[in-house]
């Protein structure tokens, strides 16, 4: 028996924090830990998961509160719990590890390693079984016998799966020339994809893939193909109208189980929302269609409510979908009794000709028809029977928040919050643009003090001074028991990071937000540039780093967020468009690069890099809005409406060049006929601007013509 006991109570944490009165003697991801592992030659037992997940919660009760499986685990393994939130770099690469030899990944994961780390078996196992645990028993014994039997057999295969996960996540002899045909393949993936009667891409279990949906619409908006528009706006409408939508409070649950999205995994985390938010934003740009609009202010009721730190700024992590390991989806679901006894006859009524409320148990509400099929069908006048049905919905909402509320990840991660930031400052210009004030100015003010806070708690912009370095973004800005951020520095932190100080100087003209986006994007080139093949690798690279660390990784596939890579592109083209740096522009190029020669067979998984895509393939349009007063007002709603990806929109007061990079203001100064009498609209195009224009309609037009 190991002399070790269970060190989570010293984690930050909550999702390892929750595990710390269980008997496994579980250490955390340490060099502590590997040291111990290797001193007493015993294999790792890894358990990867997350505070939202069901099956983490699920595996913790079936398996981990076992005194049996304690004590096998506690004498033959070095056992580790890892936050796969707090440590994507870590969870990812055994993810990749475990579809490597051809097994599914998932979560919960558990991976069985070498005393350095690298593994040699893992699996998802199944909870659903008579015999579960029985399995999971034998497995254990098996593992550790087959370590301790066959060490010279189980060293060699452990080599060569990490040697094949570097293979595989580096995408080595995967390079070619960049061309713009990429996108159009990525597009055809995507379409190919299509479930026609349900939307979405694919079989169940369902993931909502917001990159391939943006980049659907934004290759409607460019080419006027008319099914890349159909097949992501079907997409939005059913989802929005599925069971993976909360009726009732809004915002979207993980995924779906089922090919219709009817029954939810109903954990609701913040970068799904956030990208949706952007997504369902954009289809209302592209279509006019005010539903998508009330999605998003929907999304964002949501988020405000049970995601946001409206006092100090900040979006919180995820709200898990159950009360604990026993219950699926309790608090989110209705029996026909329990909506009966909150609402009034005509209420009700309208509820179940609207809702989906069949099942003699629990339901989950979607909408089996609309407000306008409901009025046609009962031959009933269409605004009372919206105002009853909205009626119904807000008693349900005061009703549910009754019950017992699933527990919210209060950890404040930067790279998702720079997400959510993005989306808020995105979504508050088109709310702008269409003259809903108030929406405006509650999501830009929220969004602007959530950055500020992030800016100002997560970017050391002198850390590591004595060490000849400048500047770390901290990957955890704030952890739920008041613990500093975890200091780790991650590439989609920076990224996303960079492209919501983008933003947000897009949004304010403040030039201290477009300092910090090229200040980071100088440490991101630092950090996790690899100058030999291009693209950037997703973490600093240690001199040693334990177990697959080891494994070089440049991330290029969707998954619970934009991929790593396109997005520092982006990032970069972006920097480019503004300041007329063609390096940034280079090294978007290198970087896309890397995967350019088999970027169309990742196909759903390449939504992010299909939109970086377009923005290296396209030339970037700046537009600049100048003066004040109504005719100024409506100018910038002109330049805001349509959808372009490549287009910057900035708004000053006449004379105000100093709040423009240096090239776009020694442009703009050289303009003769700009007048601080009338406002004007100067649209550039790589820097070269036709001359300024005068009313909306105007600018309308010239865009027409300017925009790809």
């Amino acid at each position: 028996m190991q002399n070790l006991t269970n060190t989570l109570d010293t984690a930050s944490s909550a999702y390892l924090r929750s595990a710390m009165h269980q008997p496994i003697h579980w250490q955390q991801w340490s060099e502590d830990t590997f040291t111990r592992a290797k001193e007493g030659d015993l294999p790792m037992l890894l358990d990867i998961g997350a505070s939202w997940c069901q099956g983490s919660l699920k595996m913790d009760q079936e398996f981990y509160q076992s005194d049996e499986i304690a004590a096998i685990i506690n004498a033959h393994y070095i056992a580790v719990k890892l936050d796969s939130d707090e440590r994507p770099d870590v969870a990812a690469r055994y993810q990749s590890a475990l579809t490597a030899v051809g097994k599914q990944g998932g979560s919960p994961l558990t991976m069985f390693l070498t005393p350095d780390g690298k593994p040699f078996y893992g699996a998802c196992f199944s909870l659903r079984t008579a015999d579960g645990r029985a399995s999971f028993r034998e497995t254990l014994l098996a593992m550790a016998k087959i370590y301790r039997e066959q060490n010279d057999a189980v060293e060699e295969e452990a080599v060569k799966l990490l040697n094949l996960l570097t293979h595989i996540e580096s995408y080595r002899g995967k390079t070619a020339p960049f061309t713009a045909d990429a996108v159009e393949a990525i597009v055809r993936a995507g379409l190919n994809l299509f479930d026609p009667k349900n939307g979405g891409f694919g079989k169940a279990p369902k993931l909502l893939w917001p990159a391939m949906l943006d980049l659907l619409l934004y290759w409607y908006a460019q080419t006027g193909e008319q099914q890349a528009g159909a097949v992501a706006t079907a997409t939005l409408e059913k989802l929005a109208r599925s069971g993976v939508y909360d009726q009732v409070a809004g915002g979207f649950h993980h995924s779906a189980i089922d090919d219709a999205w009817r029954v939810p995994h109903f954990e609701k985390l913040a970068c799904d929302n956030a990208e949706l938010l952007k997504t369902y934003v954009h289809a209302w740009q592209v279509t006019g269609n005010a539903f998508f609009a009330d999605v998003a202010r929907e999304i964002m009721r949501w988020m405000d409510a049970s995601l946001s730190d409206r006092e100090r700024g900040g979006f919180f992590a995820s709200e898990r979908g159950s009360l604990g390991p026993d219950d699926n989806g309790g608090h989110f679901t209705w029996t026909r009794d329990e909506a009966r006894s909150v609402l009034t006859k005509e209420e009700f009524e309208a509820a179940l000709l609207h809702w989906n409320l069949d099942r003699p148990g629990k339901n989950v509400l979607w909408v089996r028809a609309s407000v306008e099929e409901i009025a046609t069908r009962t031959k009933r006048e269409l605004e009372p029977l919206r105002a009853l049905i909205a009626s119904a919905r807000n008693k349900l909402y005061e009703a549910r928040q009754q019950r017992p509320l699933p527990y919210i990840d209060r950890t404040l991660y930067t790279g998702w919050n720079a997400l959510c930031i993005s989306a808020y400052l995105q979504a508050a210009r088109a709310f702008g643009a269409s003259g809903d004030k108030a929406a405006h100015e509650q999501a830009q003010q929220f969004a602007l003090l959530s950055l500020d806070r992030l800016l100002a708690e997560a970017w050391n912009e002198k850390q590591g001074e004595l060490e000849g370095e400048e500047g770390q973004l901290d990957h955890v800005l704030a952890y739920p028991n008041g613990d500093p951020g975890h200091r780790i520095p991650l590439l989609d932190d920076y990224a996303f990071t960079v492209l919501a100080c983008l933003d947000a100087y897009e949004t304010t003209v403040e030039l201290r937000y477009l300092e910090h986006a090229s200040a980071i994007s100088i440490q991101m080139f630092k950090y996790f540039y690899e100058g030999t093949l291009g693209g950037f690798i997703d973490i600093r690279q240690a001199c040693s780093p334990p177990g697959a660390l080891r494994a070089l990784r440049k991330s290029f596939r969707d998954a619970l967020a934009p991929a790593g890579n396109p997005a520092a592109a982006i990032a970069l083209m972006r920097l480019c468009a503004l300041t007329g740096n063609d390096v940034y522009q280079d090294r978007a190029r290198q970087t896309l690069e890397v995967i350019a020669g088999a970027a169309g067979q990742l196909g759903i998984e390449a939504g992010t890099y299909g939109v970086a895509s377009i923005w290296l393939s396209r030339p970037h349009t700046q537009v600049v809005v100048v003066g004040e007063g109504a005719e100024a007002d409506e100018l910038y709603a002109a330049a805001l409406r349509p959808l372009a990806l490549t287009k910057a929109v900035l708004r000053i007061p006449c004379g105000h060049w100093d709040s423009l990079p240096p090239a776009l203001a020694e442009t703009m100064a050289n303009l003769s006929d700009l007048s601080a009498k009338h406002p004007v609209a100067v649209v550039c195009r790589n820097f070269t601007c036709h001359p300024p224009v005068t009313n909306a309609a105007e600018l309308t037009a010239l865009l027409g013509e300017v925009l790809p």
